[in-house]
């Protein structure tokens, strides 16, 4: 799978899942590519690196999202 069609699948798939959900898994994320975990890895890391994906991390969980989505979105922006 090339890292343009990839991006294509998580966006369209993250976003009809938006209502329900603004953050996932990294492994959420390797079950939409049909990927194994190395592979879906890098692809994940590229999107992240390009801001089509956003890293949040609770310190104890790490999840992605698609920027500017989630209950903390606007929070986070604040000075």
């Amino acid at each position: 799978m090339e890292y343009e069609e990839a991006k294509e699948l998580i966006v369209t798939s993250l976003t009809k899942k938006l209502k329900t959900k603004s953050k996932f898994y990294f492994n959420d994320l390797a079950k939409i590519l049909e990927m194994k975990p190395r592979l879906a890895k890098k692809i994940v890391n590229q999107l992240v690196q390009d801001e089509v994906l956003e890293y949040w991390s609770s310190g104890s969980t790490s999840m992605y999202g698609l920027p500017g989505t989630g209950k903390q979105a606007g929070a986070e922006h604040e000075d």
